[in-house]
């Protein structure tokens, strides 16, 4: 049986973890707050929305071009999503695939769902996935040893990005 000696800790997690949590007491959820108001897309990162579900850029990435895919409705329970917004989202991960290896030039790809907080979710009573690109070689010594990630891009450049080509692709719009 192997041992494991040594932990890699991510403080900054819980630290994000705690923050959402407040802030669902002060402010509500911010996804549902997202899905409410489209005219702030550009401010909230949204990419494009579907009819149940919609695409938006991730505020705490763990890689450049971090993705949540996230339902319209308020449901923290997956046995409870309706088939036809479980299909949307599925339909939007494999198009959000498909633009992060067009934009980012992806060459793989770490897709979940965290149900629950003891999994890892941040935010558990509204069920999101995410789809984190990933490349050749990206795992580096600032994460092993530095506490820290490199994240190359901002947040509001490559929104851009993204939503010009999805609008170019034909995948809907944030406004």
């Amino acid at each position: 049986m192997p041992e494991f000696n040594n932990n890699l800790w991510a403080p900054w997690r819980m630290e994000y973890i705690r923050s959402l949590d407040q802030q669902q007491k002060e402010q509500g959820c911010f996804l549902c707050d997202y899905w409410q108001h489209p005219e702030q897309d550009d401010l909230n990162h949204v990419v494009w929305r579907g009819d149940a579900a919609y695409v938006v850029m991730n505020r705490f990435p763990y890689t450049n071009g971090h993705l949540l895919i996230s339902l319209a409705a308020h449901v923290g329970d997956l046995a409870v999503v309706p088939d036809q917004a479980f299909a949307e989202m599925s339909h939007l991960i494999r198009q959000s695939v498909q633009l992060l290896q067009r934009t980012v030039k992806a060459q793989g790809f770490n897709i979940g769902y965290n149900i629950g907080l003891c999994a890892g979710a941040g935010l558990p009573d509204h069920i999101h996935a995410h789809v984190v690109p990933r490349w050749n070689g990206d795992t580096n010594f600032m994460a092993v040893l530095g506490d820290s990630r490199v994240v190359p891009d901002s947040l509001d450049a490559l929104h851009k990005e993204l939503v010009i080509a999805a609008e170019d692709a034909g995948l809907g719009t944030s406004r």
